[in-house]
Parts: C-alpha cells; structure tokens; sequence
C-alpha cells in the first residue's frame, strides 16, 4: 500500500528542491512584515469596520455579532460596577444559554473589551460560541470586587439551581483570551476564583493573567475546572493563591503554564490523560498534587521548576493498579527538594539538576504483551533539532494577535465583494482578494459563512483571520467525486515556504462532499522561523504558516440535506458524505497545529437528534517534518441542524502517518464512529492506494484511532483513544468490546508513545495488525493507560 504512493513522494521531494518563495498579490509592492500601529493606538479589532453576519441567526438581519462592551454602558475605570452592562453585551440576541438550549451554533458573537479595569460584582457568563477578547496590545483588567458573589469571574459553564447551562461533555465553542483578571480585593479567606472553565472540544484560554492573594492560607484559585472533555489552553500566568488551578477533565493539552507564589501550582483531580508542555513553577510549595487518585495519565515535558520543595506529589499503586501513570521529560529542577513524592515518601530525588526521562507506571517493548511496572527511569525518545527551540525545547507557538499590527494593514474579503451568507457563491470574490492582497496585507474574514464551489488556493505568505469563528464551505459538483477528490482549500503549492498564518476559520463543507480533501497543507516553514507554517484549533482552524492554525470541520445543514429527516442515525444515504479527507499534510510540508479539532457531529448541535454522516479519513500526513501537533483530537464526522459540523469519527481512521518523520504529538484524542461497524470500514467508501489507506485485516470491523506506516522519529507525548458504540448502542461498554484494536505500528516504524489512554477496545496497541497490549493489564478504573509503548531495541535507531 505504501508503495502506491512512493512515485508520489519522490515527486514531491523533487519538486521541494525547488524552493518557491511566497507569492505577492498584484497590488502587493512589499510583502507584509512587522505591524505599523502607533503608540497608544486601540487594537485593530476595536475599530476595523464590523459587517460580519450570522446567516442563521433569530432576526438575522439585525442579529450583531460584534460586540464592545463599552456600548453596552460598561465603563471600564475600576469604579462603577460592569457587570451588567458585560453580561447584556455577551447575552443580548437570543443567545444559547441560561438553560435555555444545551447548544447553538446559530448565535455566535465576538465580546470585545476595551483597555480599562472592569469592576465586577458576579461572573461573567460565557454563553454558547462566544469570543472574549480583550485588547491584545494593553490587556483589559477583569477586577472582582470586595464583596464579589458567584464561582468565579469567567463562568464557561454557569449553574442555575445546581443545573450546568451545558452538559460538560459537549460544552462547546468558548474562548477567552487578552485579560488579566485581579482577586486581591476579595479577603484572603474568600473561596475565589479566576476562571471557572468546564468545557469540552473547541474551548481556548489564551494569554490570561490571574493575580490572587499571597497571604498564607489564602483561599484563591486561578481556575476550577470540575469535568469536561477537553480542550486547549496556553500562555498563562497565575499569581498567588491556594491553587494556581484546580482541574479535572477527560483530557487536556496544556502549553506554556507558569504559576508564581501559589501553595499549589497544579491540582489535577482527575483525568484520563493530561499533557502538559513548557511549564514553569517558581515558589510554589508543591508543583502538582496528584494524590487523590484519580489521574490516569499525567504528561510533562520541559518544565523549569525552582524553589519549590515539592515537584510532584503522587498517590500509592494499589492492588496492582497503577493509580495514575506520570511521566515526566526534560525537568530542570532550581532548589527543588524531592522530585516526586509517593504517600509522604521520595521516589524521585530532587535538587538542582535536570531529569531526562522518568516514568511511573507499565512499560513496553516490542511485541511483548506483558508490562513491566517501572517507578524510575525510562527510554528517552529521538527528538530531532528540527523539532526543537534553541533551548531544546519543543517548539512553541502563541495565537496570533497582530497587536502591533494597525488596521490599515487589513483588508476584508465583505468589503472587497464577498457575501458571506452560506448562499451566495463566494468562490471568485475571495479569489479575486488573495490575488490583489496575499503577502502584503493581513486579510480579513467578516463572520459569516462563505461558500465555495471550486478550490481556493491560498497562497504561501498569506495571513488570514476570521471573526467568530468564519466558515469557509466546500459545495458543489466538484467536490462530491469519491473516484476523483478535490480540495477544497490548498494552502501554498509543493515546495512553497513563508509566513502563512490561518485564524479563527472554520472549514466546512456542504452535502453531499463525498470528493471533498477540505484542507491540503503544502506550504513550509522559511528557513530560520520554526512553526511558521502550521495550524491551531480548539475548533477553528486557525492555519499558520508561522504560527498556528485554529482549525474546525463543519458541516452546514440548514438546506443542505444534511438533517435528520435525510441522514437520521442508522439510515444510509449517498447525500450524506460529508468529505474525502479533512487534512492531508504532504511530503514537503511542515506544520504546526494547536488546539485543532476535527470533528464530524454525531448529533445536532442546534437539536437533539443524533445523525449519520460520512467522512473516509481525518488527518494524513507525507510530512518529512518537522510537524507539530499540540492539543489536537475528535475524528469523527457529524452534522448540524442549522449550520454546520466538525470533523470527529471518520470511517477508515482519525490519524494516519505514512512514510512521515519528525512529528510531535501531544495530546493527540480520538473517537470512533457510533454507528460502525454497520458498515465496516472502509464502507461507505473505497480503499485508495492513492492515498495510502490502511488495510482492516485480523475481523477489524472498526475505524484506526492512529495507523503508523513506515515513518520515523514519531514521537506521542499523550494519546487518548475512545470507543463508546456499536451502531449507537452502548452496551459493549461494559465488557469492553466495542473495538479489537485502536492503534496499529508496523513494523518499520520508530515511534515512543507515553500516557497511551484507551476506553472501550480490547488491546490498546497492535503490532501489523495483531494485537499486543490486552487492556486489562492497565486497567485505571474506566480507561487503561500504557505509560510508554517503544519498539524493540533491535528497530529502534
């Protein structure tokens, strides 16, 4: 199979000894380089022209997506109390909260903060798919009161009479980012806290900044997080407090987390796998308490900890159980007293010095099916310096702001001819704006949905920023071929390299897409700028060809035939193929991608009905590297009633690497189809040689959580893979059988996997197919986890 597609590769590799730098627009003289604003100058966000639109929105017409708190009557001097006025300005427009819907994606709104200090009394509610962003170049202050009444200053998901406004595993489209939030008015003996952030898939907190109390016994905490199915969140600092935060949710990606002066940085209660990537704890008295129990797997990677008596506490292995896997890599310890504690006693010794590689859990090699239990040192995986910084770190990659960037220096695909109402055919316009702008302004999507009929090619040196989440969608004859697939978006060309930035887009299609490639990545970093091309999500799909990409895969279903009158769930019917593949990284591309969520819905996130959709494959990559990809998870496909859906539960499998090198994954999260194996893989669709599809030997009857094909120096720092149904039915659960295998290596593949999680199929790991890891031998009470999974000495470089 992979040989099908070895001329393919070749010819890639050919084509990338060319270099192509990235093209200007017509109306370009010079590309785009730093930003131009003034001193003093509002961020471009306050006063670039709002037009943008929300197609499907009660009273569309006047439905303002839009909003700055300071039209709402908050005034922002640290004196007169905002609350209300914030909660209008997030609330107003029959918006999808308050118990009044479990979820809508028909009423987005983008709640912008002016500089200012915003004296508040009680939380802020995070309706459903809103952006909070404050001024990126002077952070707005969030400052709770003396007398401050509620959970917190950000509620993502409010309780009314002990009821969350959101069921916490679908809880959705939320995001918070530019704000420093002060507790130090509020008494030290006060149950404070920062960010109450309950959330599952498509959530961000970016650049946040949580300033509490440093009495001793002070009762502040920057984030409670009681459950969820997560999520990304990165750049934040927490000052103070009893907890810096206090978490608990199936899994989660972490990056670049500092906490200063807490009692306790990190409190993880429970959680099937968490990474957490580029940490920094400095007086603190214990780094992260894991004692209670119930944390299945706990990764950290590059953490520089000082004075801090305690790194880690962990709780006992019992009974055979492991009671939570840890594994730790690069650590640099400052005055640090013991590394990790065990139920009062040290197992791993402190001091100044820098741990390499440690592990707390079962081990395995190979072929070998039984685990051996290892509470020390472990193998170090290959990282190649392509994927590290100059500090040896892994690289890492912020959300691009443009702060310093004025708003002269965009231009908006609405005021150059586009519509954006999911009806009108957007394809020519948004071209003719790439051709006369790409390279030499940032260009704007306007909320709305943008429907296209033919490929848009973006071209390499272009930025992209999106307003709510803007949705780019696929539709049309030319991309319903399964025999003949098309792309939908291409970003650069074979061998093309620049900055390419994509933000807060959404890439969607409309049904029936059974050709559609929604997003093939070409482009490459230019030589000296690691992470300059690449993708962050947590929903959107943000591309980057120097930063990030935030990344989702929606399907529109109002008046596509994408319901559930078409496409209940059980039924088969060709109008309801969502797309060919969601994300093909080819051989010579790199990519960063963060937060990204690809998702096909299992249900209708502006209903209740559960439906069935289509999509052959999630994320491919030829990529020779480097590739990044932090926080990224949900493969499957479904739909929406009113608008659109994501990528999550593809047919054939979530993640395929083939013929790949030097990736870095880190939480990686899947989830199979609920109504397989009727039909089986690769039903509805074909197998392609083209494509390097997976082959579905030994009676597997279900889709491929990760399938690794002769690639080299992968390495998973966190991977959670779930099977919860047999054709929707839940009743394999209990006996976990709802998959025979999830994850499959062959033979000629290097690759180490830590904190492997898996919940619902029998072996957790095979090898060319057979499986090797039974899951019973690493059993954490509802999920199993594999501390880290390597090949035999003897293949491994």
């Amino acid at each position: 199979m992979v040989f099908a597609s070895l001329l393919l590769l070749v010819l890639g590799a050919i084509v990338s000894q060319t270099t192509q730098v990235a093209a200007l627009g017509s109306a370009c003289g010079v590309p785009l380089t730093t930003g131009n604003a003034l001193w003093g100058e509002p961020y471009w966000l306050e006063h670039i022209h709002h037009q943008g639109v929300a197609p499907f929105a009660p009273n569309a017409t006047k439905y303002k997506v839009f909003r700055n708190v300071k039209e709402y009557g908050a005034v922002g001097d640290g004196v007169h109390d905002d609350t209300a006025a914030i909660n209008a300005a997030i609330s107003t427009g029959s918006r999808c909260g308050n118990l009044t819907c479990g979820s809508s994606t028909t009423t987005p709104a983008v709640v912008y903060f002016p500089t200012g200090t915003y004296l508040v009394s009680a939380p802020l509610h995070a309706y459903y798919y809103t952006v909070m962003v404050g001024d990126a170049r002077t952070p707005p202050t969030l400052l709770a009161s003396a007398n401050f009444t509620g959970i917190a200053v950000i509620d993502g998901d409010p309780y009314t009479n002990n009821q969350n406004w959101y069921v916490n595993q679908v809880s959705f489209y939320r995001s918070a980012r530019n704000f420093v939030i002060d507790l130090t008015r509020m008494p030290a003996n006060a149950s404070a806290t920062g960010i109450h952030w309950q959330v599952s898939q498509s959530t961000s907190l970016v650049n946040v900044v949580v300033n509490m109390s440093t009495e001793p016994g002070n009762n502040h905490q920057g984030m409670y997080m009681e459950d969820g199915s997560g999520g990304f969140m990165g750049d934040l600092v927490f000052n103070g407090g009893k907890y810096g935060i206090w978490v608990g949710n199936q899994q989660f990606t972490v990056r670049n987390l500092t906490v200063n002066n807490a009692n306790t940085a990190v409190f993880g209660s429970w959680n099937w796998g968490w990474t957490y990537q580029r940490v920094i704890i400095n007086d603190c008295q214990v780094g992260f308490n894991l004692s209670g129990g119930g944390n299945g797997g706990e990764a950290i990677i590059d953490a520089v900890v000082t004075n801090t008596p305690v790194f880690i506490k962990t709780p006992k292995p019992t009974n055979g159980s492991v009671s939570g896997s840890l594994v730790l890599n690069n650590i640099h310890l400052n005055n640090v007293s013991t590394a990790v504690m065990e139920n009062g006693t040290a197992i791993l010794a402190g001091g100044t010095r820098t741990v390499d590689s440690w592990g707390k859990g079962n081990i395995y090699t190979g072929t070998h099916p039984n685990g051996t239990f290892t509470q020390g040192k472990i193998h170090s995986a290959h990282k190649d310096s392509v994927l590290l910084d100059h500090n040896g770190f892994i690289v890492s990659k912020g959300h691009p702001m443009y702060a310093d960037y004025s708003v002269d220096q965009f231009k908006s695909v609405k005021s150059l001819g586009a519509v954006g109402d999911g009806i009108a055919d957007d394809t020519e316009a948004i071209k003719a704006v790439l051709a006369k702008y790409a390279g030499c302004y940032i260009i704007y999507f306007d909320a709305g949905i943008y429907k296209v009929t033919s490929t848009i090619q973006v071209p390499a040196g272009t930025r992209i920023v999106g307003e709510a989440w803007s949705q780019i969608m696929g539709a049309g004859l030319n991309f319903n071929n399964k025999e003949d697939p098309n792309v939908v978006v291409q970003v650069g060309t074979p061998g093309s390299q620049g900055i390419t930035e994509i933000t807060d887009i959404v890439f969607t299609t409309q049904g029936p897409a059974a050709g559609a490639i929604v997003v093939e990545w070409n482009v490459r970093d230019p030589p000296g700028l690691q992470g300059a091309a690449g993708m962050l999500g947590g929903g959107k799909f943000k591309v980057l060809s120097h930063a990030d990409v935030d990344l989702s895969f929606f399907i529109l279903a109002n008046g596509t035939h994408l319901q559930d009158a078409e496409c209940p769930a059980g039924s088969f019917n060709p109008e309801c193929f969502a797309a060919f593949l969601a994300l093909h990284i080819t051989y010579g591309a790199s990519a960063y991608l963060e937060g990204t969520w690809v998702w096909l819905a299992d249900h209708d996130l502006d209903g209740s009905h559960q439906l069935t959709l289509f999509s052959g494959r999630g994320i491919l990559s030829h990529s020779q590297g480097p590739v990044w990809m932090i926080g990224t998870g949900e493969f499957v496909l479904l739909s929406t009633r009113r608008m659109f859906s994501t990528a999550e539960h593809h047919v054939l499998y979530q993640y395929s690497l083939v013929g790949a090198k030097n990736h870095y994954m880190g939480l990686i999260q899947t989830e199979t189809p609920y109504f397989q194996p009727d039909p089986a893989p690769p039903g509805p669709f074909d197998i392609s040689n083209v494509y390097d599809d997976p082959t579905f030997a030994n009676g597997t009857t279900m889709a491929w959580g990760l399938w690794v094909q002769s690639s080299t120096d992968i390495i998973v720092f966190g991977s959670g893979h779930y099977s919860f149904f047999q054709n929707y039915s839940t009743a394999c659960g209990g006996n976990t059988t709802c998959q025979t295998q999830i994850v499959n290596v062959d033979w000629t593949s290097s690759i180490s996997i830590y904190n492997l999680a898996t919940v619902g199929t029998r072996y957790q790991l095979s090898i060319e197919e057979n499986g090797i890891i039974y899951f019973a031998n690493d059993s954490e009470g509802f999920s199993s986890t594999v501390t880290l999974w390597s090949p035999a000495r003897a293949i491994y470089p």
